[in-house]
């Protein structure tokens, strides 16, 4: 089968278009043949290898040499002891913790897929599984988001911060988007109720205080969010800088103590019922999966580097053609 390779950390050039062999499932996973698998944020960071947290299981070779985690496609063949999918089943689902998505085939365990609803395609249903539920537990969960609490999302443009805008809004909030300059009509589609250019304005300087902050590219100092928090209100740092993430664990608790307010690490756990609940509400359309760009499997360099560059709006879909 083709899969796209690498066996070092490096910049999206060290991706290879190999052939590998097809892996066989065993008695408790089922073999998918994929049809999309799209790119998340923790695709480019296991490939770079930094921040250094992205190096845990490989400090100096990757643990894995096929990335890819959020997936969609057929079942083709189920383990002895597999109870819930059959050949021929539209699957879906979040294999973060083994990958191998960007390929044509991939084994995965039970517990991390769910049937495809009919009424998406695949290319909607891979956009979900870790975005989704990245923003679902850092929202609802979390940060318990209430009708007119204020809201801010630092990276709303992306992946994980295009759901959250939309669930803090589900909910109730007043929703403030922080992104570059190229995504504020973006921010304001989803429905964003205020936007910021981080270019121009510095959120943590600006005087004002949100109930809830989620920061998926924190790189500032923890008293500068204390700073913007109001009274009594949560900080969740979802990826961003090792500098910032050490604060976090050093400071946060001192800070609870002292000024009652919140900054901790969201903690995500995969988890399959919050992304049937989310892929749900989708069916419902109250929550919309934003593809920005499809590519082919060879393409999936390009497709890395464009996230790399910030520019994504939503997510990044890979299509997997196969010739019979």
């Amino acid at each position: 089968m083709k899969a796209i390779v690498y066996t070092k950390y490096g910049p999206p050039d060290v991706l290879r278009l190999k052939e590998v062999e097809r892996p066989t499932p065993t008695d408790d996973e089922v073999l998918i043949k994929v049809q999309a698998v799209s790119v998340n944020r923790s695709d480019w960071e296991i490939l770079t290898g930094t921040p250094l947290y992205a190096r845990v299981g490989g400090l100096l070779r990757p643990r894995h040499q096929i990335l890819g985690s959020d997936i969609a496609g057929r079942v083709e063949m189920a383990g002895r002891n597999i109870r819930r999918f059959q050949p021929g089943d539209e699957v879906f689902g979040d294999i973060l913790g083994r990958m191998g998505g960007f390929a044509e085939y991939v084994c995965a365990r039970e517990r991390a897929l769910a049937l495809k609803p009919a009424s998406m395609t695949f290319e909607e249903a891979a956009a979900i599984p870790q975005a989704a539920v990245i923003a679902l537990q850092g929202v609802r969960d979390k940060g318990q988001v209430k009708p007119g609490q204020m809201v801010l999302i630092n990276g709303a443009g992306g992946g994980a911060g295009t759901f959250a805008v939309q669930l803090a809004k589900l909910y109730g909030a007043e929703v403030t988007g922080v992104d570059n300059t190229g995504k504020l009509d973006f921010m304001s589609s989803l429905g964003a109720d205020h936007v910021i250019d981080y270019a121009r304005e510095d959120f943590t300087k600006n005087g004002k205080q949100y109930d809830l902050i989620l920061d998926v590219v924190a790189h500032r100092s923890v008293f500068t969010y204390e700073r913007a928090l109001r009274p009594n209100g949560s900080y969740f740092f979802v990826g961003g800088s090792v500098a910032t993430l050490f604060q976090i664990f050093f400071l946060g608790p001192w800070i609870r103590r002292t000024a009652g307010k919140t900054i901790r690490v969201l903690a995500v756990r995969p988890n399959l019922k919050d992304m049937v609940y989310v892929t749900e509400l989708c069916e419902a359309g109250k929550v919309i999966p934003v593809i920005d760009r499809r590519y082919p499997l060879s393409e999936v360099p390009e497709a890395i580097r464009y996230l790399g560059e910030g520019r994504v709006k939503g997510k990044v879909v890979i299509t997997v053609e196969h010739n019979n």
